[in-house]
Order: structure tokens, then C-alpha cells, then sequence
């Protein structure tokens, strides 16, 4: 096959969870040392490994034909590409961050308007600049090569525009949140010429199939239990399910296989009604993908 699809993977704190999620949905990235251009089991799929912050760059520029980048980057390079979908996963959760607006936590700044005049430091330097300008705030933004955190703590900025999953770490340097400016998630994306290419098209396509369906695997767990004639209807009642339970009759009794798939957040609640209405022999086992 002389056509391929070059695919950029993020580098860095992404790197390692987007290997995972690819392994879920069936592809193997075999990371060699330092190389740039990891291994993948499919002849259809040349890769690279690029920082996150200059993905969209690449993909506009056609140097690359569809990768995986952060939605906070495509907006700070104000980058021309086709997104294709959301996928929301990280190195910590499965929810999306922020970006937010920190201030020392003893500093009277409350609100944007009270940084006029101020300087800030953060690493998305002109969204954050676009930001404030649409708002008429007049602040000075500078760029930060790392630990931005510290830069309030020792002077040298009077807020820092961060991102962040929990806040904790923000809290942790003694600092404090007067704003949440974006939020943002990993998006797959391609530029227009690729996406108009039948083949490559549909290999995105695929690779956008996969992913979805392992993420959303990651959130349900199967659920299989025996249930008596005289308690099925309960049962059935008490389950959640994609469309409906599967039910079907154990052989030569009056006992029946039930099985659904529900959310892993209810599962320490829900065994304990089940059993107590009725079923047994509850089996509960992951799911690498829901499509």
C-alpha cells in the first residue's frame, strides 16, 4: 500500500495516555528511545510524535495529515482545521480542563477587571492576550517556559493564566482562582485536503470509531446475573441498560440470564438491591469498547 495516513500523537503528558487509549482500541505504538516516528501495527498509518502545543500547526500546514492535539492549542495558534471529534481523557481523569485566571490567595484582585494594568505569565500567550483585549482590560502577558505557578510567588507576574483538572495544584502554591477562562479536551483533527481524500478519510473515520468506543467503554462495566421467574420483572426494573436487558431462559428451569451494561459509578449501589430482590451468581466484568 503506497498511501498512508501520517498521524501525529501528542508528546509529553498526554503521550503515555494516548498510547493507552490507542492499545483499547486496537492499535500498538511501539515508542523506540528517542525516535519521533514510532512504530504502529498498521500499514496504513505512518506516525510522529509532536508537542501538543504545535500540532495544529502541523496539520494545517499539511505536514501532517490528522492528529491528536488539545483544543486550547488549535485556539492559541488559531490553527484552519477540520475537527473531527471530542475525546476527552488525560493523564489524571476523564473530564475536561480549564484553563484559569490564578492571583496570590491574599491578593485583592477578585475580578478581571481588577488586573488592569497588571502582568501575567502563562504558556497560551495569544489567546490570553486576545482575551483581555476583547474584554478592553489592558494587562501585559508574557510567556512561561514552565512552573508558572511560582511565578506570583516570587514576583515576577501578579496572576498566571494556567490550566488545570482539579485546581489542587493552583491551591497547593498558596495561590487562588478569580476566573476559568476555557475549557478544553483533546480533539482529533485533520486538515482539508486529507479530509477530502476518500481513503484517508476513512481511515480517520476508523480511528475516530475506536477511540470514542474504548473512552466510553472506560465509564460501563457488564453486569450478568441468574434471576428467578417470580423476581424478574423487579430486577429488570432496577437495571439500567443500553437499550434493554438481554434476558434468556436457563435451561430445563424456571430461572433466567440476565445481562446489561450499566455505569461503573452505580455499581456499588445497584449489586446490593439486585441481590436483595432476587439475583445471584452476579458476574461483573470490564468492557474494552462500546460502539
Amino acid at each position: 500500500m503506497n498511501e498512508k495516513l501520517k498521524l501525529g500523537i501528542p508528546k509529553g503528558s498526554l503521550e503515555s495516555a494516548t498510547i493507552s487509549l490507542f492499545k483499547r482500541s486496537g492499535w500498538t505504538i511501539n515508542v523506540n528511545g528517542r525516535s519521533y516516528f514510532p512504530e504502529i501495527n498498521d500499514d496504513a498509518i505512518d506516525c510522529a510524535i509532536c508537542r501538543a502545543q504545535e500540532m495544529s500547526i502541523y496539520v494545517e500546514n499539511e505536514t501532517l495529515d490528522a492528529a491528536l492535539t488539545g483544543k486550547d492549542w488549535i485556539a492559541e495558534n488559531n490553527s484552519d482545521v477540520h475537527v473531527i471529534t471530542d475525546l476527552v481523557y488525560s493523564k489524571v481523569s476523564s473530564r475536561p480542563a480549564k484553563w484559569v485566571i490564578a492571583v496570590a490567595y491574599d491578593s485583592p484582585a477578585k475580578t478581571l477587571e481588577d488586573l488592569e494594568g497588571k502582568k501575567i505569565s502563562t504558556e497560551l500567550v495569544k489567546y490570553t492576550k486576545k482575551y483581555f483585549k476583547e474584554r478592553n482590560i489592558n494587562v501585559t502577558v508574557e510567556f512561561s517556559w514552565g512552573a508558572t505557578e511560582a511565578k506570583i510567588v516570587s514576583g515576577l507576574a501578579d496572576a498566571i493564566v494556567e490550566v488545570t483538572e482539579t485546581g489542587s495544584t493552583i491551591k497547593a502554591h498558596g495561590l487562588r482562582i478569580i476566573h476559568e477562562m476555557m475549557q478544553t479536551n483533546t480533539q482529533l483533527i485533520a486538515n482539508h485536503k486529507t479530509w477530502e481524500n476518500k481513503f484517508k478519510r476513512a481511515k480517520i473515520e476508523q480511528i475516530a470509531l475506536m477511540l470514542k468506543g474504548a473512552l466510553l467503554a472506560e465509564k460501563l462495566v457488564g453486569l450478568k446475573m441468574n434471576v428467578p421467574q417470580e423476581s424478574l420483572e423487579k430486577i429488570v426494573s432496577l437495571l439500567p441498560s443500553l437499550n434493554a436487558p438481554t434476558v434468556s431462559s436457563l435451561y430445563q428451569s424456571t430461572w433466567f440470564s440476565v445481562e446489561t451494561v450499566a455505569n461503573v459509578n452505580i455499581i456499588r449501589d445497584l449489586i446490593p438491591e439486585l441481590l436483595k430482590n432476587g439475583a445471584e451468581g452476579i458476574i461483573e466484568y470490564p468492557l474494552n469498547k462500546v460502539i
